[in-house]
């Protein structure tokens, strides 16, 4: 681990960049957490130029760092990767999630992984949430005018997870809200 990563306070606001790789639309969020207070700064999808796969992960580290360099997030996290039905497709994912890590670890970001389940635990209140229902809770946690694109709310969602520690629903406030059986109606 970087030795700068040790010692570094926690700044006011907190700063967490998620994101939500892929080989040709790699989504990005940026928050700012006070206390139990979220505000989006920034989101948005890279959509990764055709090309040789060592061209596809070039666009995603320089465009990815391009991100950080305007935002200037003080963490990044990003969702874990499993095998799925198609192992090449998952080969594949986990490349395009390596250049995702290297364009942070470079630019000094410490990042935290979260798995899908995590993530949608934390924004919905249930891990087999569909994708349309993270939209929602990502659009009403973060106050935002609309839905954000499916790749953009996944990146959102993952700050939102670490903003709380992965602790799902139980680490938000939910005064605002309805709550019913651990879940935001």
């Amino acid at each position: 681990m970087h030795p700068q990563w040790h010692n570094r306070q926690v700044p006011t606001p907190l700063r967490i960049l998620g994101i939500d790789p892929g080989l040709n639309r790699t989504g990005y969020g940026v928050i700012d957490v006070s206390g139990s207070t979220f505000e989006c700064v920034d989101s948005g999808i890279i959509r990764v130029p055709a090309g040789d796969l060592y061209q596809r992960l070039g666009a995603i580290l320089e465009l990815l760092g391009e991100v950080i360099r305007a935002t200037q997030p003080h963490v990044a996290t990003v969702e874990k990767v499993f095998v799925n039905v198609n192992p090449q497709s998952t080969l594949l994912l986990g490349q395009a999630r390596g250049a995702a890590i290297c364009a942070a670890v470079a630019r000094e970001l410490p990042v935290s992984e979260y798995t899908a389940l995590q993530v949608k635990q934390a924004v919905v209140g249930n891990g087999h949430a569909g994708k349309e229902q993270v939209q929602h809770m990502v659009r009403r946690l973060l106050a935002l005018p609309a839905d954000p694109s499916p790749d953009a709310a996944d990146a959102l969602a993952c700050a939102i997870c670490h903003a709380h520690g992965g602790q799902g629903l139980g680490a938000l406030s939910t005064s605002g809200f309805r709550v019913r059986r651990g879940r935001l109606v």
